[in-house]
């Protein structure tokens, strides 16, 4: 008698398939980090107009727009300088370490900034403020990328993303709630900063939560200070670390792609900052010219739309780069968002269309332009910079990007609006699509240790 043996292979698993209840604690500590950074970046937005007017003295507030950008640009300028001190240190001290501080350390200072009795007072805590928050993106994705499994590692640090929407829409939706019961009368909107304070007790869950990354503590541990796949510098006995923010751009491989992914990362931040940001004030216009009288509102609801697309960009951004490929997925982005900008600011002339249209806008403006840092960079750079390198690349052209909010109101004078201004700098998107197709492709291929 014969006998067979009969194979059975096994069916596709699920991107979820093998995650445990650490992983998934993880992405919450790291998600939760990143929407109490969305909430306070959409918090100076909304309450800013109402802070000069208490702030500022009469004189003064006939230089609100100079004021309004000072405040918002020493905060990116605090945000860029924060993010790269951080980064760096979550390479030398550990990502769960640098997680805790800078949650602590910006809700601390948000709540400091409700008690401001100057601008200059509300300035000073905005950069610092600007500082702790920059530290925590990139704790968040290296720690996220180094402890999930590489199958579920692009929908994770995609998810992570969406924790930035997420905490714009609770500042819209806090906001809200503030504007409509006044409680404070002009000084409400001081309560906004003080909402901020409260992810220190965060702090307390991401201690007791989340363990410190096993691929960091190893490579430290092994000395392994190659910073790409390509590298061959390792440590030795009695050998010094070399310092990660140089290591990057001595090897020519990671000087590369470092320089490349900051291209398209400075495309993605001065479009955001200069173009998208100026969408309510734009979608506030037409409505006047279409004679609303709550043409304020109608603003208020191209934000929020344009968020919520945002986030459904987030969700879907981990399974997309996966199934089209690194390059194809950041041309899509840069094509869409050159694409949306004259849609957005010449071919749309009724509140009613910009609605669908602020949603599509956010979907790639800010869904999908800033949702591939989060994925992709970790995928180039070893363990032992792998923070540092994605802070250079997300945080480092704040350093540049700060100066927009004051070169876009002069553009918005020298061109005589908004429409003019958007189109010219929108063509900085040409630089994405163009610089994507000279990166590595690293679809289905495991993080460098």
């Amino acid at each position: 008698m014969s006998t067979s043996t009969v194979s059975v292979t096994p069916g596709p698993q699920h991107w979820y398939t093998g995650l445990n209840p650490m992983h998934w604690r993880i992405l919450g500590a790291s998600f939760l980090g990143w929407i109490f950074d969305g909430y306070e970046s959409y918090a100076l937005f909304v309450a800013l107009p109402f802070a000069l007017r208490t702030l500022l003295t009469a004189d003064q507030l006939k230089s609100s727009v100079i004021f309004a950008g000072t405040a918002i640009s020493v905060t990116l300028l605090g945000w860029g300088i924060g993010g790269l001190i951080g980064g760096t240190l979550a390479d030398y001290v550990g990502r769960k370490r640098m997680m805790i501080w800078s949650v602590f350390f910006y809700a601390l200072f948000s709540g400091i900034t409700a008690f401001s009795t100057t601008f200059a007072m509300f300035a000073f805590m905005r950069f610092i403020t600007g500082l702790a928050m920059g530290s925590e993106w990139s704790t968040g994705v290296a720690m996220v990328a180094e402890t999930w499994p590489n199958r579920a590692r692009p929908v994770g640090c995609g998810l992570l993303q969406s924790g930035f929407g997420w905490g714009t829409l609770l500042a819209a939706v806090v906001w809200a709630a503030i504007s409509h019961f006044n409680p404070l009368g002009p000084q409400s909107w001081r309560l906004m900063f003080v909402v901020g304070a409260v992810p220190a007790v965060f702090c307390l869950y991401i201690r007791r939560a989340i363990n410190e990354s096993e691929r960091w503590l190893t490579a430290i541990r092994e000395q392994r200070w190659a910073t790409t796949e390509k590298g061959t510098r390792a440590g030795g006995q009695g050998a010094g670390r070399p310092l990660t923010i140089t290591e990057i751009f001595r090897e020519s491989e990671s000087r590369r792609r470092i320089l490349l992914t900051f291209l398209m990362s400075l495309a993605t931040m001065v479009g955001w900052w200069a173009i998208s940001s100026w969408l309510p004030a734009h979608t506030q216009a037409l409505a006047k010219a279409q004679h609303y009288a709550n043409f304020v509102q109608w603003g208020n609801r191209a934000a929020i739309l344009y968020t919520s697309g945002a986030v459904v960009a987030y969700i879907c951004a981990g399974f997309l780069i996966d199934a089209i490929g690194r390059r194809k997925f950041l041309f899509l982005t840069y094509a869409g968002a050159l694409f949306m900008t004259p849609v957005t600011y010449l071919w749309t002339h009724t509140v009613e269309s910009m609605m669908f249209i602020a949603f599509v806008n956010g979907f790639f403006t800010l869904g999908l332009a800033y949702s591939w840092m989060a994925i992709y960079p970790a995928e180039l750079f070893t363990t032992s910079v792998r923070s540092t390198a994605s802070s250079v690349v997300f945080n480092g052209t704040r350093l540049i990007a700060w100066l927009f909010p004051f070169i876009a109101g002069a553009m918005i004078q020298k061109f005589g609006g908004i429409p003019r201004s958007a189109m010219t700098l929108g063509m900085i998107y040409i630089l994405g699509m163009i610089v994507c197709w000279f990166v590595p492709e690293t679809r289905g291929k495991p993080l460098p240790e």
